[in-house]
């Protein structure tokens, strides 16, 4: 017995208030099936004391499901058996949990919430890890015994395992990219709708996500523990608020602890960071978050994009080039209303704007900037200016006085400010207004003609924008990122994949291309950048562009990035949030790594289900409800998913031509298929029992999946595919069309086909495979578009498209073989377009199929008998000599040479074969009698491929799927086509991990491993570092200099200024309470430069605090200046923490700062101290005692020696 799992339980010990503990005489436990088991208390006399405590856990650990019972000798998972552990002709499966037929009653297996629930699943997933390796030993032991999962034998073709064959790398932790912490595992699509999250940002203490209906929020403090809901155990614990318009964008206002949120409907709403949430609620499920303040900021579009200046002014970006500013005054204004007046707060914000666009235009500039969407956003603080982008285009503006800056291209090209309205522009926003008003007409009264036309009007009109616009890839160069690093450069992300640095002054500097496909987003914490694309990968940068490191954070896009709490998270398009430490690329990593993989058994799941698998060329004929029975029906008692693959539902050259032409802007399905679906789903119980989940048609191909209603819940993210290999590689009279799913976290795809005709056919065959292998796209990433493939022959190619429509429908009937290459031609260049800008932009890709755990081809595979005539095929028939028959069979022979179905797996076959018959004759009898006679052959077939790489494998999460083939046989009685319909029954076991049982682990690694604290702790160490005095006095347009000076001589350190609060000095010198602008923002009066930076080891940064002059405030009503007015002469006062951390760590060290302006002139008392400032020393610098000083060594060594004043940590 392994020491490590009694250890384990040593340490996590069932509790009293969370487990029943029962009598050994009384304690039974039920299976996932709701049969119940016996007690195993009774043990040897000589069992080793390890037995004897990991009984005493196992007897007391107890399950509460339904109590039926089944008579004992029935197959595993169906059954009870009566053990004990003396028995010695067979090793007890420790209470039998592994075999239960699917997960059906997994909600007793996830009950109980919070910690409790872990423990109990931490517990349930070890004995299960032990039943299974008892029960392998077992059969080891006793080869003469078969079990069930053993299955039939098997026919495995050669060249798996290689080339665009390899398996996919499957383990506990992924070797090629740092160990994550899961906030929010991979969630299905379907379990999503209406809910996608769309946007991350991570405060001190948690990380906000924006989703499709309001924003939700993870404390940072709980993300290693488990969610309450049952329905999310998966998740660390959130908190969600009221349901909203959709939110696509956040921003921080750390000095007032504040989110705001802007949504689609045009409104920002404001939210507070520090709600105090009772574990009652959470487990209640309430909403606790509540808005705070909410208006309409933009009447006529959504609000895009949101930034924080250096002063506290809200900025918001929307449709059309609309910038509006929402001064601090007035949002201080609204939010400290009491509750009397808290109606008037959303009506004073909504009025109090300054319109940027009427405010500009009126001095007769910027004109092409409002013309533009704003999608982007960022605050230059030192510098006080303020970014703003398109997708083409960059703004740049002064952050007090309004002003618009500068004006260029993506390109850097600067851009006259006084320009007229670009013609191509104009025209784009009337395109946008005439969609708009389109999109409000009913789609069911298009018809497929009125779709033809408006296709090649929106074709021609959009070719002819593009060549106005003198682009070839134009898109490719927009912006899709911007940020700001400490060291005031300017980072954005192209569509291209390209990374362009600027400076403050909006000059390029220098590009950088790591990779080839779309950035989606970036962010930046110390000397780091990180970068998300849009093909799910993720790099680190520092600071001056050199790649650190990079690796496939998910599955699908990455969408967007924040960095909080030693975590760097990333947000994928389907909706998965992970955590990955700040420091990765590291050292680490292989130390999380290697804990990681030694706890597998802890949080290691697995799920037993059977999968029905039916194919059947129908020859464009019905079936009737008894061969329906006969071929799923009957089969489907205790199926957990059934796929169906149809071939030859409808044919004909017409056919073919209206469906290649639909098929290419994506119209699917015909009545013949829809019929099928219907009697199929009947036959199934569809509603009740099944749940349709997926369907795909291409011409007479047909695929669906249905799956059992207890176990949908687990199954989800469906995506079709369809590849044509007819006529051109374009037609689908003969093809494959695709399904792929992902069952309990793992990702199954079912392909069903139909291959060239013909004996002599064999290489055409063998080419169709390949062909669909290789280019079977179940998705299209939108932002794939790429240098090599720009937007003219998009448009051409739906052009042509669009006029193949007309050809067709014009020569329909008798200018078929036209109709028929016309469409080839167009449906095969949108599917070269298809591929081009899909998975296959990487010379390192692989094709879709290869990422799947298991793949089941299905469907009539048209590989006939060599070297037999048709009167031997029939006496080896009736005499069901299959052997001999077998040994003639095609595609074995091509398998077994490594020539198609690489490494792919088949049961040996058993049933006559299945082509070709007579219509409605019964028995052997039926077969192909007429003149040709054809010989009879295999050419319905289902092979698979799963992801054991040798026959020895066992499910685990190295090898999270192991199948095996229970029933492959044919129903002989079914007339109703010249094949017979063939099925196959898998029993598929699967291994998953418990993420709320791995995010603990992760936590208790991360919190108690010594090497990795002692590794931490050195990495978050703060730099000493000193600052010059910490009072500062100014007068009228006096400016000082503050030095801060960074101590170590080893470690860089990174320096923050921010501006605590703002106060007003009374006459006899007593300060009235501080004041917080908005983000920590600076009064008018008052300029430090520069706000942040890195200090070398021993370097010494001088900062400037400059008084400005006197300001004209201006109070603006719906846009308009109202009221101006000079700022009062009150001597003020204002609190400067200047936060000083390493390039890692997440602790900072604080200095603080007083700085006040007097009018008066009058010296600052010694003994003057705010009322609330307490936590400043009294350790004041007069202005007489601060002395300007410069680089001298004697001043450097003085600042040295000197002892740093006001440091705590924060």
């Amino acid at each position: 017995m392994n020491p490590t799992i009694f250890a384990v339980m040593s340490k996590h010990p069932p509790k009293k208030n969370s487990l029943d503990f029962r009598s050994p005489m009384d304690s039974r436990i039920d299976n996932e099936d709701g049969d119940l088991l016996p007690s195993t208390s009774t043990s040897t006399s000589n069992s080793s004391n390890r037995r004897n405590n990991f009984h005493c856990y196992s007897e007391k650990f107890t399950f509460n499901n339904s109590d039926s019972d089944s008579d004992a000798g029935e197959l595993a998972g169906n059954s009870v058996r009566k053990l004990s552990l003396d028995e010695t002709n067979r090793t007890p499966k420790l209470f039998d949990r592994f075999y239960a037929t699917s997960s059906s009653d997994d909600e007793d297996f996830s009950s109980g919430s919070g910690q409790n629930g872990v423990v109990r699943k931490r517990l349930d997933n070890m004995i299960q890890f032990l039943d299974r390796k008892i029960t392998t030993e077992q059969a080891v032991s006793n080869s003469n015994v078969k079990g069930e999962s053993q299955g039939l034998p098997e026919f495995i073709g050669k060249g798996g395992g290689t080339g665009i064959f390899k398996l996919p790398v499957r383990g506990a932790v992924h070797p090629d990219r740092p160990p994550s912490l899961d906030l929010r595992p991979h969630p299905l699509r379907e379990r999503q709708i209406g809910g996608f999250l769309r946007n991350v940002l991570c405060t001190d203490d948690g990380l906000w996500a924006g989703s499709e209906c309001g924003v939700r929020v993870w404390y940072l403090s709980d993300m290693y523990e488990a969610a309450e809901d049952e329905d999310e155990d998966d998740v660390a614990p959130f908190v969600e608020s009221v349901r909203t318009s959709p939110t696509l964008c956040l921003v921080e206002d750390a000095g007032n602890r504040l989110i705001w949120s802007g949504h689609k409907d045009g409104r920002i709403r404001c939210w507070k960071m520090d709600n105090e949430i009772t574990s009652k609620e959470k487990i209640c499920g309430r909403d606790p978050l509540k808005e705070v303040l909410s208006w309409q900021a933009h009447h006529r579009g959504p609000v895009l994009s949101m930034v924080m200046t250096s002063y506290g002014d809200l900025w918001s970006g929307s449709e059309g080039g609309s910038i509006k500013i929402w001064p601090w005054e007035g949002i201080e204004k609204s939010i400290s209303l009491i509750n009397e007046e808290r109606h008037m707060a959303a009506l004073s914000i909504e009025r109090s704007y300054v319109d940027l666009r009427s405010q500009t235009m009126h001095n007769g500039t910027g004109n092409n900037i409002f013309s533009v969407d704003v999608k982007y956003m960022l605050s230059d603080r030192s510098e006080a200016k303020v970014w703003t982008a398109g997708y083409l285009s960059f703004a740049l503006w002064d952050a007090q006085t309004r002003e618009l800056l500068k004006i260029f291209n993506t390109d850097g090209q600067v851009e006259n400010i006084l320009a007229a309205q670009d013609p191509v522009i104009e025209d784009e926003m009337r395109m946008k207004v005439v969609t708009n008003q389109k999109k409000d007409k009913s789609q069911s009264s298009i018809s497929f003609f009125q779709r033809s036309r408006n296709a090649i009007l929106g074709a021609a009109d959009a070719v002819r924008r593009v060549a106005a616009k003198g682009g070839l890839g134009e898109d490719n160069r927009r912006t899709e990122a911007l940020i700001i690093t400490v060291d005031g450069m300017i980072w954005s992300g192209c569509a291209n994949g390209l990374l362009v640095q600027w400076d403050r002054n909006g000059n390029r500097l220098q590009d950088f291309q790591y990779h080839a496909f779309s950035v989606q987003c970036l962010c930046t914490y110390g000397s780091r950048i990180w970068v998300g694309y849009a093909s799910g990968y993720m790099q680190v940068l520092d600071l001056n562009g050199n790649l650190l490191g990079g690796w496939m954070a998910h599955s699908s896009p990455v969408i967007d990035l924040s960095v909080g709490g030693g975590y760097v998270f990333t947000l994928a398009n389907h909706g998965g949030i992970r955590g990955w430490s700040v420091i990765s690329p590291g050292p680490v990593d292989g130390i999380l790594r290697s804990e990681l993989a030694s706890k597998e058994f802890l949080y290691t799941r697995l799920e037993n289900l059977k999968i029905l698998a039916g194919t059947w060329n129908v020859a464009q004929g019905r079936a009737s409800p008894d061969s329906l029975i006969s071929w799923l029906g009957s089969a489907a008692a205790d199926i957990g998913i059934v796929v169906v693959g149809l071939q030859e539902v409808d044919m004909g050259a017409g056919f073919l031509a209206m469906s290649a032409a639909k098929e290419s802007v994506g119209l699917e399905g015909s009545s013949a298929g829809q019929w099928w679906l219907e009697m199929i789903g009947k036959t199934l119980d569809e509603g009740s029992t099944f749940i349709r989940v997926g369907f795909r048609q291409l011409a007479g191909l047909v695929i669906s999946v249905w799956v059992r209603s207890n176990i949908s819940r687990y199954v989800g993210d469906v995506d079709v595919a369809a590849v044509p290999c007819g006529f051109g590689r374009a037609i689908g009279n003969k093809g494959a069309v695709g399904l792929r799913m992902r069952v309990y976290d793992r990702t199954v795809c079912f392909v069903n086909c139909h291959f060239a005709a013909h004996l002599e056919a064999v290489g055409r065959r063998n080419a169709d495979f390949d062909h669909v292998y290789r280019n079977m796209i179940f998705s299209r990433p939108s932002n794939f578009l790429n240098a090599a493939a720009g937007m003219v022959p998009y448009l051409f190619s739906a052009c042509l498209l669009a006029c193949s429509m007309y050809l067709i429908w014009v020569a329909y009937g008798y200018r078929l073989p036209l109709v028929l290459s016309v469409a080839a031609g167009v449906s095969s260049a949108i599917q070269m377009l298809r591929c081009a800008n899909g998975a296959f932009n990487s010379a390192e890709a692989m094709p879709e199929l290869s990422e799947a755990d298991m793949v089941v081809f299905l469907g009539d595979l048209n590989y006939r008998l060599d070297g037999i005539s048709y009167d031997e095929a029939r006496d080896f028939i009736s005499q069901r000599c299959f052997d001999w028959l077998r040994e003639r069979d095609q595609l074995h022979t091509e398998m077994a040479a490594g020539n198609v179905f690489q490494g792919m797996r088949e049961a040996v076959i058993g049933f006559p074969p299945t082509y070709k018959f007579e219509r409605h004759q019964i028995g052997l009898a039926g077969y192909d009698s007429g003149e040709k006679k054809r010989t009879p052959a295999w050419c319905d077939r289902i092979l698979y491929r799963d992801s054991r790489s040798t026959s020895a494998s066992t499910c685990s999460l190295d090898c999270p799927v192991v199948s095996s083939v229970l029933q492959y046989e044919a129903c002989m009685d079914v007339t109703d086509s010249d094949h017979k319909p063939v099925r196959c029954i898998f029993n598929v076991e699967i291994a998953r991990v418990d993420e709320s049982v791995r995010r603990q682990e992760y936590g208790e690694i991360i919190r108690s491993n010594e090497k990795v604290v002692l590794m931490l702790r050195e990495l978050n160490r703060v730099p000493e570092s000193i600052v010059s005095t910490n009072n500062i006095i100014l007068q009228n347009s006096d400016a000082s200099i503050l030095r801060i000076t960074n101590k170590s001589g080893k470690n860089k350190a990174i320096f923050e200024i921010i501006c605590e609060g703002e106060s007003t000095v009374k006459d006899d010198g007593q300060v009235l309470d501080y004041r917080a602008r908005g983000s920590f923002g600076f009064p008018r009066w008052l300029e430090v430069n520069p706000l942040e930076g890195v200090m070398e080891p021993d370097q010494i940064v001088e900062i400037s605090v400059h008084h400005e002059d006197h300001q004209t405030l201006e109070e603006f009503v719906d846009g308009v200046p109202q009221n101006s007015w000079c700022e009062d002469a009150k001597d003020k006062e204002v609190v400067l923490a200047i936060n000083v951390r390493g390039c890692f760590s997440t602790e900072r060290k604080c200095h603080r700062v007083r700085v006040r302006h007097c009018f008066s002139g009058k010296p600052l008392p010694a003994e003057v101290s705010p009322n609330n400032s307490n936590h400043l020393q009294p350790n004041v610098l007069r202005r007489s005692d601060f002395k300007p000083s410069g680089f001298s060594p004697d001043v450097v060594d003085d600042l040295i020696n000197l002892n740093s004043p006001c440091i705590s940590p924060r």
